[in-house]
C-alpha cells in the first residue's frame, strides 16, 4: 500500500509539472499575441507610410528588469536596442518616479540606441500597486526640427539633429501633458503627422499594457513571474545549445564605410573580431576607426542591437526573440570609436550599423562555409522626397527602401530583390502609395541585370527604380557601400555596388551616392541597389542554369560568356555545348 501511495504521489507531481509546462506555453503565446496586437494597432492608427507600409518600428513587451519577453516583427535592430534604451530610461528617471498611467518619450541617441527621429514611447505596466513590466514602441518620426527637412547627411553635432526628448512624460498618472505636446508641435515642420504618429504609439503601448494586466489577472502574479522566468531561461537554453554546435575559435574581418557625409574623401574602417567559445559569442570592435566628424557615428545600443541580430541569425533564427536568446552574447565596443559614440558626436545617419551584421558574417565565413552566405547588396538603399505639394500646399515627405540582392551560399543562389538583412520585418513602399502621396511618377521598377556576383551559385539581383519628380522638391538618398563591392566566397565574383544617377541621359548626368539634391519638375533620379556576392567558381555553374538566367533577363549574354564561359545560341535559345566546354577548359587551364 505504501508503494502504491508513492507511485500515486509521483504521478501527481508529474501531472503538476505537465500542467505547469502547458501554462508556460499558454502565457508565452499570449505574450506573443499581445505583441502582434500592439503592432496591428500601431499600423491601423499611424499617419505615415514609413510606419504602416515600411514598418520602420520596433515594439515589444518587457518585464520589470527591462528584459524582452515578446516582440512583433518590424525593424529588428530596434527591438534589441529598445532593451538598452528602457534600462537607460529607468536609470535616468528612477523607478520610484514611474507611476501607473505614465507614458514616456525618449530619444537621446546615446541612451535610446538610435538617432533623434527614432522616438521610443513606453508605458509602465502595473498590476495593482506593483510594477510588472513595460510596453514599448519605437518608430521613425519624419521631422523634429532637425537641420534639414527629411534627413540629415552632414550634421556635425547632436545639437544640429533636432529636438531631444530626455524621458519626458506625455502622460503623467493618466493625464496628458499639453505643454509637452505643444513643445513637440512647435518643433516640427509637420505637427499633425508627428503628433498623430505619437498617438498611434501611445495607443500601441496602452494595448500591450492592458493585455498584460488581463494576463496577470487570469493566471495570478506569481504564476506570471514563474512563467516569464521559464520563457527566458528556455530562450537561453536553445541559444546555448546552438552555440555549442558552432566551431570554436577567433576570426577577424573588416569593411569600409564610404565616408561620414562631411569629409567625403575619407573612408572609415569597421573592424570586427569574433570569438566563439563554449559559453560565449564575443563580438569585439577593437581596431575600428575613431568617431568621425559627420553623422555616421553609432550609439552603443544600436551596435549591440545589430550584433544581436547576427547572433540570433546563427543560433535561434526560428524562435521568437526574447532576452534569454542573447545571454551568451558579449559586445566589446571601445568608447569614442565609430561604434560607441559619445556626446556630442553626430549620430543622425546611422547607416554603418547596417554593415555590421555582414562584417560579422564575413569574419565567420572561413570557419562556417556551409552556414554563412556571401555579402548581400550590403545596404538599405533609401530614397526620400520632400517639398511643398502643388495640390494641397502642405509639406509632402515620403520615402522607400530599395530591395537588394542576397549573397549566394553553399546551398544555392542568393535571393533576388528583398529587404536587407538588417530589416527583416520591413517592406518597401508600393508604387501606388508613393504616387498617391507624393508628386512622383515611378517610370520603371525592375531587377538590375548583371548586378549579381557570378559564381557556381550566383548572388541575387538588386532592384532599380526610376523616379520622376512632377513638382519641385528635394531628393534625399541615404546609402553607403557605393565605393566597395559586395564580397564573394569560395572563388565567386563580387557583385555590383549601389549607386544613384541624377539627370540620366542628359549632359548633367551624375552618378553618386548619398545626396540632398534640389530637383525641378521633370527631373529624374535612378536608384540602383547592389546585388549579392557569388559563391564558388562561375565556370562550375551548370550551363543550363546560365541559359535560364539569360532567358529570365537576370544575366546578359555578354556576362554569360565573360563570367561563366557559356556560349548561347539566341536564335534557338540553346547552349553551344562543344564551344562552351572548350572555352571553360581553356580558362580552367589558365
Amino acid at each position: 500500500m505504501t508503494r502504491n501511495l508513492r507511485v500515486k504521489t509521483e504521478e501527481k507531481k508529474q501531472l503538476n509539472r505537465h500542467e505547469e509546462q502547458i501554462q508556460v506555453q499558454v502565457i508565452h503565446n499570449y505574450l506573443l499575441s499581445a505583441a502582434r496586437e500592439m503592432m496591428r494597432n500601431l499600423k491601423r492608427t499611424a499617419y505615415d507610410t514609413i510606419i504602416y507600409e515600411i514598418q520602420d518600428f520596433g515594439l515589444g513587451i518587457y518585464d520589470r528588469k527591462c528584459r524582452l519577453l515578446a516582440e512583433s516583427p518590424g525593424l529588428a535592430i530596434f527591438t534589441r536596442g529598445n532593451d538598452f534604451a528602457l534600462q537607460k530610461m529607468v536609470e535616468f528617471l528612477g523607478e520610484e518616479n514611474i507611476h501607473p498611467g505614465d507614458v514616456i518619450l525618449f530619444n537621446w541617441p546615446y541612451w535610446s540606441s538610435n538617432h533623434t527621429l527614432d522616438v521610443l514611447v513606453s508605458s509602465p505596466i502595473f498590476f495593482g500597486d506593483e510594477l510588472v513590466g513595460y510596453a514599448a514602441c519605437k518608430a521613425h518620426w519624419l521631422d523634429l526640427n532637425q537641420q534639414d527637412p527629411g534627413y540629415c547627411l552632414d550634421t556635425t553635432s547632436i545639437h544640429n539633429e533636432g529636438l531631444v526628448l530626455p524621458a519626458l512624460k506625455i502622460y503623467k498618472r493618466g493625464v496628458r501633458d499639453l505643454e509637452v505636446e505643444n513643445l513637440i508641435r512647435f518643433n516640427t515642420r509637420i505637427p499633425d503627422r508627428v503628433v498623430g504618429n505619437m498617438n498611434a504609439q501611445i495607443s500601441c503601448c496602452r494595448t500591450g499594457e492592458k493585455r498584460i494586466q488581463e494576463l496577470v489577472e487570469k493566471f495570478g502574479l506569481e504564476s506570471y513571474k514563474a512563467a516569464i522566468s521559464e520563457i527566458l531561461n528556455h530562450g537561453e537554453r536553445i541559444a546555448r545549445t546552438r552555440l555549442a554546435a558552432l566551431p570554436k575559435g577567433t576570426w577577424t574581418a573588416e569593411d569600409w564605410v564610404d565616408d561620414d557625409g562631411v569629409e567625403k574623401d575619407k573612408m572609415i574602417k569597421i573592424k570586427v573580431t569574433v570569438t566563439v567559445t563554449d559559453d560565449e559569442f564575443i563580438v569585439d570592435f577593437t581596431g575600428t576607426d575613431p568617431a568621425v566628424k559627420g553623422p555616421v557615428n553609432l550609439p552603443l545600443g544600436i551596435t549591440e542591437g545589430v550584433s544581436a541580430l547576427a547572433f540570433k541569425g546563427l543560433t535561434t533564427p526560428d524562435a521568437p526573440a526574447n532576452d534569454g536568446n542573447f545571454r551568451p552574447l558579449r559586445v566589446i565596443a571601445p568608447e569614442g570609436t565609430l561604434v560607441n559614440a559619445q556626446y556630442p558626436a553626430a549620430t543622425f545617419t546611422i547607416w554603418p550599423s547596417i554593415h555590421i551584421p555582414e562584417i560579422i558574417m564575413k569574419a565567420l565565413a572561413p570557419a562556417m562555409p556551409d552556414l554563412v552566405p556571401a555579402c548581400s547588396g550590403g545596404e538599405v538603399v533609401s530614397v526620400m522626397g520632400v517639398g511643398t505639394h502643388p495640390v494641397t500646399g502642405k509639406v509632402w515627405l515620403e520615402a522607400t527602401n530599395e530591395a537588394v540582392g542576397f549573397g549566394a551560399h553553399a546551398g544555392g543562389d542568393g535571393e533576388n530583390g528583398i529587404m536587407h538583412l538588417s530589416e527583416p520585418g520591413c517592406r518597401n513602399n508600393p508604387i501606388e502609395v508613393l504616387e498617391n502621396k507624393a508628386p512622383l511618377l515611378i517610370e520603371g521598377y525592375y531587377l538590375r541585370q548583371d548586378s549579381c556576383g557570378a559564381g557556381e551559385h550566383r548572388g541575387g539581383l538588386g532592384a532599380t527604380r526610376i523616379y520622376r519628380f512632377t513638382a519641385p522638391g528635394n531628393a534625399v538618398t541615404i546609402l553607403k557601400k557605393t565605393k566597395t563591392r559586395p564580397w564573394a566566397l569560395n572563388g565567386g565574383h563580387e557583385a555590383e555596388p549601389n549607386h544613384i544617377i541624377v539627370w540620366p541621359e542628359t549632359e548633367r548626368e551624375e552618378q553618386t551616392g548619398a545626396i540632398n539634391q534640389p530637383l525641378e519638375a521633370g527631373d529624374v533620379l535612378v536608384s540602383s541597389a547592389g546585388g549579392g556576392g557569388g559563391w564558388g567558381n562561375p565556370l562550375h555553374r551548370s550551363p543550363d542554369k546560365v541559359l535560364e538566367d539569360v532567358r529570365n533577363g537576370y544575366v546578359s549574354q555578354e556576362s554569360a560568356e565573360r563570367d561563366y564561359g557559356v556560349l548561347i545560341q539566341t536564335s534557338s535559345w540553346t547552349v553551344d555545348a562543344e564551344a562552351t566546354a572548350k572555352l571553360r577548359h581553356k580558362r580552367l587551364e589558365a
